[in-house]
C-alpha cells in the first residue's frame, strides 16, 4: 500500500493511500484532517472543508495539480508540503531544502566506492566525499580491527567491570556507576542531552564529511562501536541521509560533543534529517523512506558516536583544500596584474631566490616566470615598455614570492597537522584491544587542528590583503597609467571604485577574524573539563576568511581583464590570454556602468572551481619540463602531471606557445 510523507505547518504525517485512483487533493486535504485531529484547537480550524491549501514536492519544491491522480505524481514514500493559504512563515522555519539547494537538484547517487580503513584517508579524499562522488565501504582489515574493540566492550559489560562511559557516567558524574539495565539508556540519554547546538545547520557537502570523517576514526578501531552500528552508519551515509547538525555549540574539547551528538541523533532517528529524496524532514521518516532502520545504540556506542574532533577537522578539511586553490590561482592573477601595471620581472630571478631558498618562494617566484617569461610566450605589452627606466616596482607586485610564497609554506604546515588528525583516534576512553582494556586520555581535545586552523586564516589572509592593495594600484589612475577606476566617461560612470571599497571592506573584516580564537579558553562542566580549544570558531571562521579572500582575488582578476582593455591592441602572454579569455567567456568588458554585484560572483565561482587553474596551469608545467631543476615542484600546493591527468587537461605543444 502507497504511504505518502507530508508537512503540514511544521508537523510531519505519515499518510497511507489504500487506492493509487485518489488525487493530490485527496491527499492534501487527509494530511490536514490528521493535523486537524492531532490539534487541541483543531488547529484553528472548524473542519476541513475551511482550508485552502497548495500541494509541492519537498525536492525541487514543485507545485502539484489538486486533479493528478497520486500513482501518476508521486513516486511511494515520496515527501510532499502542503502550504495553507493566508499562513505567513516563521523566519526560524526550517525549509524543505537547505540553502544552495539548486546544487543538489541534480544529485546522482554515486557508483563509485572510497575503501576506508582509518589510517589513509586524504583531505582530497574527504572533500569529494563532501560533494557526494563516493560511496563508502570498509576494508576487511577494519572490520577485524572493529570487531576486535567490540569484543573488549562487551567483555566489560559481562564482568560489569566500572569503565568510564561504558558502565558510569559522563564528565562530572564519571564516578556514578550506571546498572547494567539502563547501559542502553545511558547511551540514548548521552546523545539526547548533549544535542545541544544552536544556529544554522551545516550544509550538505559539510554534513557528509562530518559523517564521513566520523566513519572513518571508527574504522581505526579504538572505539568500541560493533560492526553492526558501523555498517548501519555507512549505509545512512551512501542514502545521504544527513542529519540536521547545528553549526554552533562546539568547545572543542572533550571533542565536538554538541555537532557529533546531533549527529548521532539523526542517526536514531530522532531530530531532523535531510536527503536530496526528502527534503527536511522527522529523522525516522527520512531513514524509512531510503529502506533504513534507526541505529539501537549497545553500551559505549553513544560515545564512540559523539567524542572526537570531526567537526573541526572535517571543515579545517575544507579550508585547507580550498586554501590551497585559491593560493595557486593568487600567483596568476597577480601576474596579469602585473603586466597591466606594465611591471618588470626582474624580481623574480632565479638567483634572487636561491639565496633565500623557502619553498614557497622559490614556486611562487617560478610560477610567475613560468607565465610572464616574454621570451617563452611573447608578451607584447611586456615590450611596449621594456626599455623604460623604471628600475623597480611596488612592493605588492615585487615581492609576491616572498608573501605568496609563506602562505604556500602555512597551507602545507597546516595540511599535515589536518592530515594527521584525519586518521587519528580521538575518542575517550580508548580501547585497545591487543592488550584486552580501555585506557582515559585526552585525545579528543581539539587544540592541534584549532590552533592550526586559526594559523591558516592569518596566512591565507595575506593573499586579500596584498590583493586589494594591488587593486587600488589598478584603479589609481596616478600609479596605473589607466583611465580612472578602470572606465571610460569617468564621473558619468564610477567603474570599479565600490568594488575597490568591497575589498577593502572584506580585508578589514578579516583582520578582525583572524585574532586566534584557540588563545580563549572556558572551563566547563563543572570544572572537569577545565581547559578547551574553541577549534569550532577557529574552523568557522576560517572559512569565511577563506571565502573573502577568493572574493577579493575575484574583483582584482575583472579589474586587470578591465585594464587590459584599455591596452588592446596590445596581448599579454600566451598563458594571461587564456585566462582573460576565460574571464571573458561570463563576464563582459564594461563600457559604461551596470550592475557589478553578479559579475563579481561569476569571477568568484571561477575560481573556487578552480577554472583559472584549470587554464593557465599546462602552461606552467610546459614552462617547467622545459627549463632545469629549479623548476621541480616545491610545494605541496604546486601543480603535478596528476593534476593534469586528472583534469584530463592537455600539455600545449610548442607551437600553441
Amino acid at each position: 500500500m502507497p504511504r505518502y510523507t507530508v508537512h503540514v505547518r511544521g508537523e510531519w504525517l505519515a499518510v497511507p493511500c489504500r487506492d493509487a485512483q485518489l488525487t493530490i487533493g485527496w491527499l492534501g486535504r487527509e494530511a490536514v484532517r490528521r493535523y486537524i485531529k492531532n490539534k487541541p484547537d483543531n488547529g484553528g480550524f472548524a473542519s476541513v472543508d475551511d482550508v485552502r491549501f497548495l500541494v509541492r514536492r519537498c525536492k525541487g519544491l514543485g507545485l502539484l495539480d489538486h486533479e493528478d491522480l497520486l500513482e501518476v505524481a508521486l513516486e511511494d514514500n515520496e515527501f510532499v508540503e502542503v502550504v495553507i493559504e493566508g499562513d505567513a512563515m516563521s523566519p526560524d522555519f526550517i525549509p524543505s531544502q537547505p540553502e544552495g539547494v539548486y546544487l543538489y537538484s541534480k544529485y546522482r547517487e554515486p557508483e563509485k566506492y572510497i575503501a576506508l580503513d582509518g589510517e589513509s584517508l586524504t583531505t582530497e579524499d574527504l572533500v569529494n566525499l563532501g560533494k557526494g562522488r563516493y560511496k563508502i565501504k570498509l576494508t576487511p582489515t577494519a572490520e577485524k580491527k572493529v570487531q576486535k574493540s567490540r569484543e573488549v566492550i562487551d567483555s566489560i559489560v559481562k564482568e560489569k567491570t566500572v569503565v568510564y562511559g561504558i558502565t558510569t557516567g559522563f564528565g562530572k558524574f564519571a564516578r556514578t556507576v550506571i546498572p547494567v539495565n539502563k547501559l542502553e539508556e545511558l547511551q540514548v540519554n548521552l546523545v539526547r542531552s548533549h544535542s545541544s547546538g544552536v544556529g544554522k545547520p551545516l550544509i550538505p557537502e559539510r554534513c557528509r564529511m562530518l559523517l564521513a570523517l566520523r566513519i572513518n576514526v571508527l574504522a581505526k578501531g579504538y572505539s568500541g562501536i560493533s560492526l553492526e552500528t558501523l555498517k548501519q552508519v555507512i549505509e545512512v551515509f551512501n542514502a545521504s541521509c544527513l542529519p540536521y547538525v547545528p553549526e554552533k555549540g562546539t568547545v572543542g574539547a572533550s571533542g565536538d560533543l554538541a555537532p557529533l551528538s546531533h549527529l548521532a541523533l539523526g542517526l536514531i532517528g530522532e531530530g531532523k534529517m535531510w536527503s536530496p529524496k526528502s527534503g527536511w524532514a522527522d529523522a525516522k521518516y527520512v531513514l524509512e523512506a531510503h529502506g533504513l532502520k534507526p541505529v539501537v545504540l549497545k553500551p559505549k556506542e553513544g560515545l564512540a558516536l559523539i567524542n572526537g574532533t570531526q567537526m573541526i577537522t572535517s571543515l579545517g578539511c575544507e579550508a585547507v583544500e580550498r586554501a590551497s586553490a585559491i593560493a595557486r590561482q593568487a600567483d596568476i592573477v597577480a601576474a596579469l596584474t602585473l603586466e597591466v601595471l606594465k611591471g618588470t620581472t626582474k624580481a623574480f630571478d632565479t638567483d634572487i631566490h636561491a639565496v633565500r631558498p623557502h619553498r614557497g618562494q622559490i614556486e611562487v617566484a617560478f610560477r610567475f616566470r613560468s607565465l610572464l617569461d616574454s621570451d617563452h610566450h611573447p608578451s607584447e605589452i611586456a615590450e611596449s615598455h621594456r626599455f623604460c627606466d623604471r628600475v623597480q616596482d611596488a612592493y605588492t607586485l615585487r615581492c609576491c614570492p616572498q608573501v605568496h610564497g609563506v602562505v604556500n609554506d602555512t597551507i602545507a604546515f597546516v595540511k599535515n597537522i589536518i592530515t594527521t588528525e584525519l586518521n587519528s583516534a580521538t575518542d575517550n576512553p580508548m580501547v585497545f584491544a591487543s592488550r584486552g582494556e580501555t585506557i582515559s586520555g585526552g585525545n579528543f581535545h581539539g587544540e592541534y587542528p584549532a590552533k592550526a586552523l586559526d594559523y591558516l586564516a592569518i596566512g591565507v589572509h595575506e593573499l586579500a590583503s596584498i590583493s586589494e592593495r594591488r587593486i587600488e594600484r589598478l584603479c589609481n589612475p596616478s600609479l596605473s597609467e589607466l583611465p580612472p577606476f578602470l572606465v571610460a566617461e569617468g564621473g558619468l560612470n564610477s567603474g570599479f571604485m565600490i568594488a575597490h571599497c568591497t575589498a577593502a571592506a572584506l580585508v578589514s573584516e578579516n583582520k578582525a577574524l583572524c585574532h586566534p580564537s584557540s588563545v580563549d579558553s572556558l572551563s566547563t562542566s563543572a570544572a572537569t573539563e577545565d581547559h578547551v580549544s574553541m577549534g569550532g570558531w577557529a574552523a568557522r571562521k576560517a572559512l569565511r576568511v577563506i571565502e573573502h579572500v577568493e572574493q577579493v582575488l575575484a574583483i582584482e582578476l575583472l579589474a586587470a581583464c578591465q585594464g587590459i582593455e584599455f591596452l588592446r591592441p596590445l596581448r599579454t602572454t600566451t598563458p594571461l590570454e587564456k585566462v582573460y579569455d576565460l574571464v571573458r567567456s561570463v563576464v563582459r568588458p564594461w563600457i559604461k556602468d551596470r550592475f557589478m554585484a553578479p559579475d563579481i560572483e561569476a569571477a568568484h565561482r571561477l575560481l573556487v572551481e578552480q577554472k583559472v587553474w584549470e587554464v593557465a596551469a599546462p602552461y606552467i608545467e610546459k614552462y617547467r619540463m622545459e627549463h632545469i631543476p629549479e623548476s621541480r615542484p616545491v610545494s605541496p600546493t604546486a601543480f603535478s602531471l596528476e593534476f593534469l591527468h586528472k583534469k584530463s587537461i592537455r600539455i600545449p605543444e610548442s607551437g600553441d606557445l
